[in-house]
């Protein structure tokens, strides 16, 4: 005999499960890239993508910039630095700040795996018109604003 319902809710079709696993898919078909091509972690990826576009940076910046927290990016520092991909300076201005950059090793590397990432995004969205994701775009934007704006209120 089937158990009877205890409540009306169905995980599978909660929003935040499927963006759950909508990420989960979208995150796996990338970093299938860069760990199994230069076994980079997902935290030491973002990290390299973030100083390709802004260095010199310092370790808070990235935490800033990449939605990693300050744990995960002291690991992804040191695994980039001890793979020869990213130089630690000493910041002229104020000793007590390390800035960061990628060596030529790390810069060579995010240059060829950019094309590599951006061929997977592609074909993520292969079949979407540009018109498609540009309203993906602005209603993710929105439901981000809408948490953030419900995490402010139940503060």
């Amino acid at each position: 005999m089937p158990r009877k319902k205890i409540t009306e809710f169905d995980l599978e079709t909660f929003f935040p499960y499927q963006v759950r696993i909508f990420y989960r898919a979208v995150s796996s078909s990338v970093s299938k890239v860069y760990i199994s091509r230069y076994g980079l972690t997902v935290y030491e990826w973002r990290a390299m993508s973030v100083l390709g576009a802004y260095q010199p940076m310092t370790a808070s910046d990235i935490v800033s910039r990449s939605s990693i927290d300050k744990v995960q990016v002291s690991r992804a520092i040191k695994g980039l630095t001890k793979a020869g991909l990213l130089a630690r300076q000493i910041d002229r201005d104020d000793r007590r700040r390390s800035m960061l950059e990628l060596t030529t090793k790390g810069e060579e590397m995010l240059s060829e795996l950019v094309p590599l990432v951006r061929e997977v995004e592609e074909q993520m969205l292969s079949g979407i018109s540009n018109k498609d994701r540009v309203q993906l775009k602005r209603l993710m934007e929105k439901v981000r604003n809408n948490t953030c704006a419900g995490t402010a209120h139940s503060q």
